[in-house]
């Protein structure tokens, strides 16, 4: 609620400090005595627009602070939250209008833009005007009193809930539908290649098998005539190399044992010889292994091409043929998870949309039969108030569903009889939607989830018993809502809380107001001005004095 208001060279006001109450707060004066400044002045903290002429006469800008404490509103502190502004439970917002029209508006230190101070000023108050805040005219406002007043908040979020999930499947599930024509295609190619390479066979190693083969095959002529030249170098019989081993060996021999030094170099020689046999007899059997084979040559060669001209294909070098191989396997299961996760989705649509239908007729009954009661109750309020309208709450049924559920609700009313009912914002008379919004906000106060509720000149055109009702009401609504109301009746005066006056003054030249608090005698004083004008007699102060003690029993 609102606990404090400054103010600061606006129009005629150079310095108005007020503090506020829980409760109804009555706002009286003399006429032109400035009673609209505290309105402009809340106006302008909650993000109306501005001009250069309510800066007060010479002062270079106007400054206004304002300060809410936040502990019973949560919605309020959660956006406060979100933005990283929360300052424990409190609120201050400044705004400053220079000479020249400039505006800034800061929230608990931090500049913030115009926006974002509407956005934030909803949240905390509400001003029944022919102003830009009278929240009532608009008819999300509308909808969410009738929420509020039939306890249909908690269905209301199960139906949005609900919709955004069977929304954010539906999405999925029309994005996956929006490329079937192009998943079909690249199935279609991505089975082709996977056949071919499935029928291609092509193993692990089998690529540097294949082309170590090809290498010894096509040089099988050359190598058998270089390994035979080896071999007959080692069996030549004219200086073969085992025959020149032979005959070293014989010829040391004949001297072993006369020359015992020559023993081991005729051993070594024993050495050789053998080794030179078993070299001889690998040679032969590679000789024997590598045959000359044309037709395994070119089945070799056949398959080796045929692996390059699909590498190719599939533009990648053919060593990585195989792991390509892998790479569209795993992609053509993907997309046959694809096409079956579709009908999953599908399946999944079906239940989500069917859930929100039951939730959203749910939230329908409850709204129809809120509307009904709140219908009577607003019309047995206004019949109090001295009115005799059709009240009346229109249901539509929107073309398609949405977050909030199923239907509009817009409150209507005719002024006259045999009258269409029209929506509330093309009411012409300010007093009469005054006192239409305190019928409503008196009725769905106890869910209404504003916590400060200002009234302008509710009492516009009524008098007598009439004014005494709408005094009851206010200070029955200050029981559920802090309550802020201009007033020019001392009826509705009286029935306040708490009870402010604005006096004009000149000084030096300069029109000054100024904002008072009023009690005891000086509050039986400004009751007795306001019945009996600029005279006050003994008959008004008595009669004043029994209208404040008639309150208190109220």
């Amino acid at each position: 609620m609102l606990t404090q208001l400054s103010i600061r060279n606006l129009a005629v006001a150079s310095a108005i400090d007020l503090e506020f109450a829980d409760g109804m707060t009555a706002l009286s004066g003399e006429t032109g005595a400035g009673k609209s400044i505290v309105l402009d002045a809340l106006g302008l903290a909650l993000g109306s627009r501005t001009s250069a002429d309510i800066v007060r006469h010479l002062c270079k800008r106007a400054e206004i602070n304002a300060v809410f404490d936040l502990q019973e509103l949560p919605q309020a502190l959660s956006w406060l939250e979100d933005r990283e502004l929360d300052q424990n439970n409190e609120c201050i917002i400044r705004r400053t209008i220079t000479a020249e029209g400039r505006s800034r508006s800061y929230v608990n230190g931090q500049i913030v833009p115009l926006q974002e101070l509407r956005s934030l000023g909803a949240l905390l108050m509400d001003i029944h005007n022919q102003h830009e805040h009278q929240s009532l005219l608009k008819p999300e406002t509308q909808q969410q009193l009738i929420d509020n007043f039939g306890d249909c908040e908690k269905q209301r979020q199960k139906v949005c809930t609900s919709y955004k999930q069977w929304r954010a499947k539906a999405a999925q599930l029309e994005a996956l539908l929006s490329q079937k024509e192009e998943l079909n295609a690249k199935t279609q190619l991505l089975s082709y290649q996977v056949g071919e390479l499935d029928q291609f066979a092509l193993s692990a190693g089998e690529l540097e098998q294949l082309e170590s083969e090809q290498q010894r095959l096509a040089n099988a002529d050359q190598i058998l005539n270089s390994l035979q030249q080896v071999s007959d170098g080692i069996l030549g019989c004219d200086g073969g190399c085992l025959e020149q081993l032979s005959k070293s060996i014989n010829i040391l021999n004949q001297y072993g044992d006369t020359i015992p030094e020559l023993q081991n170099a005729r051993d070594l020689l024993q050495e050789a010889l053998i080794q030179a046999e078993e070299a001889n007899s690998e040679l032969r059997q590679a000789q024997v292994g590598l045959e000359l084979d044309p037709a395994r040559l070119q089945e070799v060669e056949q398959r080796l091409g045929s692996a390059h001209e699909l590498a190719r294909k599939h533009r990648v070098a053919a060593h990585e043929l195989a792991a390509k191989h892998q790479q569209l396997q795993l992609e053509l299961s993907e997309l046959t998870c694809n096409e079956n996760s579709a009908e999953g989705l599908e399946a999944q649509v079906i239940d989500l949309r069917s859930q929100y239908n039951k939730e959203a007729s749910l939230l329908s009954k409850s709204r129809a039969a809120a509307s009904k009661q709140l219908e009577q109750k607003v019309q047995q309020q206004l019949k109090h108030l001295g009115m005799t309208p059709t009240f009346q709450i229109a249901i539509k049924s929107l073309p398609s569903p949405a977050p909030g559920g199923m239907e509009e609700m817009e409150m209507m009313i005719s002024m006259n009889p045999g009258q269409p009912p029209k929506h509330l914002r093309k009411i012409a008379s300010g007093g009469e939607l005054s006192r239409i919004s305190l019928a409503i906000q008196v009725i769905t106060a106890v869910s209404s989830q504003t916590p400060t509720l200002v009234f302008d000149e509710v009492d516009v055109g009524i008098g007598g018993p009439t004014a005494e009702i709408v005094g009851r009401l206010l200070r029955k609504l200050g029981s559920q809502t802090q309550i802020l109301c201009v007033t020019h009746l001392p009826q509705v005066a009286s029935q306040a809380h708490h009870h402010l006056v604005v006096s004009k003054s000149v000084s030096k030249g300069m029109t000054q107001s100024t904002i008072n608090r009023l009690a005891g005698e000086n509050r039986t004083l400004e009751i007795a001005r306001m019945l009996g004008g600029v005279d006050i007699t003994e008959h008004s102060l008595a009669h004043a004095r029994e209208m404040l003690a008639s309150s208190s029993v109220h």
